[in-house]
């Protein structure tokens, strides 16, 4: 298998600009040259907040089929622009085809839940083994029971929404817990709920954060593969909302999101310092901040993993592109369901 993981330019920076020279793609600011990367090793281009680019450049990258994304300070998505569409006509008829079946729909959402709690499953058995404190422990298992628990009703439930009730047990279990995940004082990063717009807390600035970077990466999965990230299963459908991207992101969320804010945290890579509190109660990351997780993310997406359907290595962050190949093939008929990504124990 040919392994290619196209690279990311990430724009943080207050009022860069970002022009074209050539082949290459040159930022500056204050009008000073500040760093030329060439467009080859490019894959998409995020800008944060206030960056921007220019009129060629953007030009440039959607002749050349490379996405520009817009985001704002907290990470979440605002725009993306891009060239012609040049999907496949007739794997898109496969998934709108599978869309209006509700046996279909009901059997991808399966298989996407069950990814998913087998992944959270990994998450707080990994942390359980790795923590010092018997509470801590105590906790972290129960919760691993219970969600171990709700797999094995999955192929029992008859349709989408009695899938989504599965998923909501478990997040619920997961979350709970998700304190106990944690070991620096609860007076640097306290945990109680997940908390979203906005959110209240540093660990829930950190998780949408990293959620908002990994819901980019999946739709550019789905249209890399020639699928529409609009039309998904286990989410419904909304405008502007790119419901297969984050159908295939759930697998993902506790594999690399939540992984690496647990570990970033622990680490104490990412500090009270990274955060600025707002009127309101809302709590984001700063600049700082976000230049601290986004580094991670991308090392992150570096590290090599067997897959276990594919039997073959690949960078983490290739994993939504392989995901959605195979959910290509499921919906062409090419495989009898969707395998959803498992990570190993």
């Amino acid at each position: 298998m040919t392994r290619e993981l196209l690279n990311t330019l990430f724009v943080l920076t207050e009022n860069a600009v970002v022009g074209l020279d050539g082949e290459a793609l040159a930022i500056r600011v204050d009008d000073q040259p500040k760093r030329t990367v060439p467009l080859h090793h490019l894959g998409s281009v995020m800008l944060f907040g206030t960056a921007h680019i220019t009129g060629p450049a953007l030009a440039k990258c959607a002749k050349d089929g490379r996405a520009v994304n817009f985001m704002d300070f907290a990470g979440r998505f605002q725009a993306r622009v891009e060239g012609p569409e040049s999907g496949n006509i007739l794997l898109r008829l496969a998934q709108f085809s599978a869309h209006t079946d509700p046996l279909r729909t009901a059997q991808i959402a399966r298989c996407v839940i069950a990814g998913k709690l087998r992944n959270q499953r990994q998450n707080l058995m990994r942390s359980a083994r790795d923590s010092k404190k018997d509470e801590d422990k105590k906790y972290l298992q129960a919760a691993t029971d219970a969600i171990a628990r709700l797999v094995p009703m999955l192929p029992e439930q008859p349709d989408t929404d009695s899938i989504r009730g599965i998923e909501g047990q478990g997040s619920a279990l997961y979350f709970e817990v998700f304190d106990h995940m944690l070991t620096v004082p609860a007076s640097e990063f306290a945990f109680t709920t997940r908390s979203r717009r906005p959110p209240r807390d540093r660990v829930n600035a950190l998780l949408s954060f990293l959620y908002a970077l990994l819901t980019t990466d999946c739709v550019a999965a789905c249209e890399g593969v020639g699928l529409d990230p609009q039309l998904g299963y286990l989410h419904v459908p909304r405008p502007g909302r790119p419901s297969l991207a984050l159908d295939l992101m759930e697998e993902f969320r506790p594999v690399i999101a939540e992984r690496l804010a647990i570990t970033l945290i622990n680490r104490r890579q990412i500090k009270v310092e990274h955060f600025d509190d707002f009127e309101g109660g809302a709590v984001l990351l700063n600049e700082s901040g976000r230049k601290t997780v986004l580094s991670a993310y991308q090392e992150r997406k570096k590290e090599e993993i067997e897959h276990p359907f594919l039997k073959d290595k690949a960078p983490l962050g290739l994993l939504p592109h392989l995901q959605a190949r195979l959910l290509a093939r499921h919906l062409r008929g090419d495989l009898d369901h969707y395998p959803p990504f498992l990570s190993a124990p």
